[in-house]
């Protein structure tokens, strides 16, 4: 140290980058494990971007009847199979706020079919906060006001409508209020049973073990989608489309968990010769608060990105009863409902747009995927 001639002391010994890089070491060992994991997070891109978007679509799930301009179930019987409107901004060079033109169906001759003409000579401004069919906001409070509505005397198809004349856009909104909340219920039936019995069969082993690996096996050597099918055809017809969705998300979620159970029982083998555990058992500790309060918080991190990788199963699993009429049905709108409508591959190359509900069903099982890589390999924040 220096001591100049204003009294400030300066450091002159040499800069050693080992001695740097110790020390900054020391500092993220002594850091909270959550600010670990977030910088390390933060380095994923597509995971951060990946679950940034889910974010967003969960958030926008309770407002979904305020976004969308139509009812789920709202019918034009005049604009069947209508092709996609877009939004201008500009009229004759002219900047005049977003608008659409009133389109009119019309018999083609040589096709047989409608084709639908826009009047450009009439643009429509599309109204905002304006009033349309009734929903309930958050599933709880009644309201009837939407974000944007169709222009008097026009349609606002963004992507199209359906064989009955139902706006694409609109539904896939609706559509994704069940088909996103299916992965968390049957995800929290999944992770209860899988919890439970694995950290059961590896905490206590013996016959309890044998007995919950031997109905793992029994339901791992089952075929799972004719499993699906089954399950799902003994559902009452008549029930109503809430107690089909509770009973699928169920279904999904109980025949998820041995895959879990097993992972949970592998690891619990070999932390319950750990000496933590033991002191904690001589202490007089018992088998519930030794599982849960010293062997699950060493295994919460592989959980949390277990479940993560888990949801898009949940998502496709439900996907794929609907699509084939299965699980929830009409009036219920889901993604895999509005699949099953475009089932006919010769309405689909006619009408294209009849098949958009897959995009966003790719789209979220892709970010879920890259989230749980993110998460992965976040909450390991040693690993070099």
């Amino acid at each position: 140290m220096t001591q100049h001639s204003d009294g400030r002391y300066v450091d002159d010994a040499p800069y050693d980058p080992d001695a740097a890089l110790q020390q900054l070491e020391r500092a993220d060992l002594d850091a909270p494990n959550w600010v670990l994991v977030w910088r390390k997070f933060k380095t994923h891109k597509l995971g951060l971007i990946s679950g940034i978007f889910l974010l967003l679509c969960y958030l926008m799930l309770p407002f979904a009847g305020f976004i969308a301009p139509y009812g789920p179930n709202e019918r034009n019987g005049e604009h069947l199979y209508a092709p996609p409107q877009s939004v201008n901004w500009f009229y004759e060079g002219k900047f005049i706020g977003p608008h659409v033109f009133p389109i009119v169906a019309e018999a083609d001759l040589e096709t047989f079919q409608w084709k639908f003409v826009p009047d450009l000579e009439d643009p429509r401004p599309i109204k905002f906060f304006c009033e349309g069919s009734e929903y309930k906001l958050a599933g709880l409070i009644k309201s009837d006001t939407h974000l944007f509505c169709a222009p008097e005397g026009a349609t606002l198809f963004l992507w199209g409508s359906d064989r009955l004349g139902r706006d694409v856009f609109s539904r896939i909104l609706y559509g994704a209020q069940l088909s996103l909340t299916v992965g968390l219920i049957g995800i929290s039936v999944s992770f209860t049973l899988g919890i439970i019995f694995g950290s059961m069969a590896g905490y206590f082993g013996g016959k309890i073990d044998w007995v919950i690996n031997r109905v793992i096996e029994i339901l791992r050597s089952l075929p799972e989608l004719p499993l699906w099918l089954a399950l799902s055809a003994a559902v009452p017809s008549n029930w109503s489309p809430v107690a089909v969705f509770f009973i699928i998300s169920i279904i999904l979620g109980i025949l998820d968990w041995p895959g879990l159970a097993r992972s949970v029982r592998a690891k619990f083998l070999s932390l319950r010769e750990e000496e933590y555990v033991r002191a904690a058992e001589m202490m007089g500790a018992s088998s519930g608060r030794v599982i849960r309060k010293h062997l699950l918080p060493n295994f919460m991190s592989h959980l949390i990105a277990s479940a993560t990788l888990s949801i898009p199963a949940m998502i496709l699993g439900e996907t794929a009863l609907s699509f084939l009429g299965l699980g929830l049905r009409a009036p219920a709108v889901s993604w895999g409902v509005m699949l099953n409508d475009a089932q006919n591959l010769a309405s689909i190359e006619i009408y294209p747009w009849t098949a958009i509900p897959m995009l966003p069903i790719i789209v979220v099982v892709l970010a879920f995927n890259f989230l749980g890589d993110g998460l992965r390999d976040s909450l390991d924040p040693y690993q070099q």
